[in-house]
């Protein structure tokens, strides 16, 4: 790591108009920028840059953390409601997206303050495998060739596996958490008539700690909630031996976390050598565009089903960039998975 005392007023004049075009978005620090005392830094000041790493760590990697949550369709392979009492599916996918995990290893920092870097990244599949099952509870009104007006109970179980990558690490606290949702139907599915229907579900994370370490730091994320909300409006035909599912909707995603850097560096020796930075409560919400088309199989047993969609908008701004990319970049997304219905 690089350790400056002094910094001559040119220097760090044209450090930060270089460095300015390399952010992501945020024109100022998230972290308290300390101050500089008989040309030394104080303990806030000399972990600052530190704590806007992990701060941005933080804001990069919670919009992936959801989208692994919430996937595309609630029930895959499926459009409209199971028809009443005595129907019910169970499904079994695993959703997965070509993700980005930031090297913090190679993470350099200051201890004159934060600034502004571009922070290496590396891609790698991200994704969580999610049980699923619907309970139909009525099957609607009679109107024609269809019923409207279905209802269907809809649940979810999403292991969550801890990620131990070198000096990088993701740890939930369990590994199982449920969520829920309805299903109400638009159109029941016929001969000649599709299936529309509109879900909702609620999809979270069990509470997680991220960390990263440098040489002589350490990035902490700890008591880090993500919260997904999704609403979906999918249509679906069967088409014998094999049927097609196409949606759209919204995800909002709900997060907060506890954000902290520590530092090791003799600037420190005044409190034991080591420097704190923190950002006790942080949240953040992101609402993003979801798109998705199924395709199925239909076996004699079960339904074999692939899944492809996008997920866009929203915006996330960090202080650093990440490798020319950003943290609310389009993402596109797949799934595998079968499904079970009577």
């Amino acid at each position: 790591m690089k350790k400056h005392l002094v910094i001559a007023g040119a220097a760090m004049t044209l450090a930060s108009t270089g460095a300015l075009a390399q952010g992501g978005g945020m024109s100022s620090p998230a972290c308290q920028p300390g101050s500089t005392i008989g040309g030394f830094p104080d303990q806030t000041k000399a972990a600052q840059d530190a704590c806007q790493q992990a701060y941005d760590l933080y804001q990069f990697m919670s919009p992936q953390l959801g989208l692994a949550l919430a996937g595309g369709n609630a029930t895959i392979g499926q459009g409209g409601v199971l028809g009443g009492l005595g129907h019910f599916s169970i499904g079994i996918r695993g959703n997965v997206f070509n993700g980005s995990l930031p090297q913090v290893d190679q993470f350099s920092q200051s201890i004159n303050g934060a600034r502004q870097s571009n922070l290496p990244t590396q891609d790698q599949i991200l994704g969580l495998p999610t049980a699923d099952a619907a309970v139909g509870l009525f099957k609607g009104i009679p109107l024609g060739l269809t019923n409207v007006g279905g209802l269907d109970l809809l649940a979810s179980a999403t292991y969550v596996p801890k990620v131990d990558q070198d000096d990088f690490s993701i740890s939930p606290d369990r590994s199982l958490q449920l969520g829920w949702g309805a299903r109400v139907g638009l159109l029941s599915e016929s001969l000649v008539v599709p299936g529309v229907s509109v879900t909702w579900i609620q999809r979270d994370l069990p509470t997680t700690t991220m960390q990263g370490s440098a040489s002589d730091a350490t990035l902490s994320i700890k008591n880090l909630s993500v919260k997904t909300t999704a609403w979906r409006v999918v249509a679906s035909k069967s088409l014998v031996l094999f049927g097609v599912a196409a949606g759209v909707g919204q995800d909002s995603y709900d997060q907060s976390a506890e954000i902290s850097a520590t530092i090791t560096d003799p600037a420190c020796a005044t409190s034991g050598g080591s420097c704190t930075s923190a950002i006790p409560n942080t949240s953040q919400k992101l609402t993003r565009t979801n798109a998705f088309v199924d395709l199925s199989l239909n076996l004699p047993i079960f339904k074999l089903v692939a899944e492809v969609g996008q997920a866009s908008g929203g915006k996330v701004d960090t202080y650093n960039s990440f490798s020319g990319t950003r943290a609310d970049r389009a993402q596109t997304y797949g799934s595998l998975g079968f499904r079970l219905s009577w």
